[in-house]
């Protein structure tokens, strides 16, 4: 059986950040985010990792990794652009940012033959997590059963405000039944005791701090591209006068669920996340990885 492979969503803008967070440096010797998720996900047995980009980072990224990677893992790397007609749709559509995060998936239909997980560039998962869907993509992913790694949402909150995070209903079998999106989810001490809330409709709802939240990281096999591909035809007609509509990966696996086209096994985690979104959050990102250094998880130079 092949390796899977790690689709790295790395084409963002950065608009919170000011500048390339994909490429920041983090670690002591100016390792990414990135660089910790690929060395923990060739320990876990990913044979390739592919970079979903814009076309005008492509220099700058092969500069970047190329030197670290070549010999321990193969490489690709693919573009995320507004071009509809390779998708055989004709509709102009005038828009100043990517389509969103399942858009940029699709990007990547011709260039995966076995199965893979979806990340994001800028938040860091932890070995655990890589293991965990290694297992999954290498023994039971099928045409129509997916995973999501599903976090605990304690591990998963900033103590400096809120987040959004897509919140998972799973039933007795392990099984995504639905995800919704929580736009403002936050941690508040009530009676000396640290809770976790969010809004709806101008009211505080607690969240069970072991509820499994998504943070973007998806098992698929190569099934998941036609699929993605006639609702992504489906958005594109409803959403062509919105120049903000995304069509992002938790709106595909909803539309599976609902149509009984697919499951979701939610794998859990008990890694606790960490990433960047503001430029504040860089300081607290690197005293996150020196710790892990110090704990003996990374050596401190990761690739030497």
């Amino acid at each position: 059986m092949k390796k899977p492979t790690l689709l790295i969503l790395a084409a963002g803008m950065a608009s919170r950040y000011g500048s390339m967070k994909q490429i920041d440096a983090f670690g002591p010797n100016g390792e990414t985010i990135i660089d910790y998720s690929i060395y923990d996900a060739i320990r876990a047995g990913f044979g390739k990792v592919i970079f979903i980009i814009k076309e005008e980072f492509e220099e700058n990224f092969k500069s970047i990794f190329e030197p670290k990677l070549k010999n321990k893992v193969k490489t690709d790397y693919v573009f995320q652009d507004f071009n509809l007609k390779k998708y055989d749709i004709e509709r102009e559509v005038e828009r100043a940012k990517p389509w969103g995060t399942a858009h940029a998936v699709l990007a990547a239909k011709d260039a995966i033959n076995e199965p893979f997980c979806v990340i994001n560039a800028d938040d860091y998962y932890g070995y655990d997590s890589f293991k965990k869907m290694a297992d999954f993509l290498t023994k039971e992913v099928s045409d129509n059963s997916f995973a999501l790694m599903g976090f605990r949402a304690d591990k998963t909150l900033s103590d400096y405000g809120s987040v959004s995070r897509g919140v998972c209903k799973v039933d007795d079998e392990g099984n995504m039944t639905e995800i919704v999106e929580r736009t403002k989810v936050y941690f508040k001490d009530v009676d000396d005791e640290k809770k976790i809330f969010f809004e709806e409709n101008d009211q505080e709802v607690e969240l069970p701090l072991d509820a499994r939240v998504s943070m973007n990281f998806w098992g698929f096999n190569p099934a998941i591209f036609n699929d993605t591909l006639d609702l992504f035809k489906k958005f594109v007609e409803e959403n062509h006068t919105n120049p903000k509509a995304e069509f992002f990966i938790p709106l595909v696996a909803d539309e599976l669920i609902k149509e009984n086209k697919a499951t979701f096994k939610t794998i859990p985690t008990s890694e606790k996340w960490f990433g960047v979104t503001y430029k504040e959050d860089k300081p607290i990102v690197q005293e996150s990885i020196s710790k892990l250094i110090q704990e003996g998880v990374y050596p401190e130079n990761l690739w030497k």
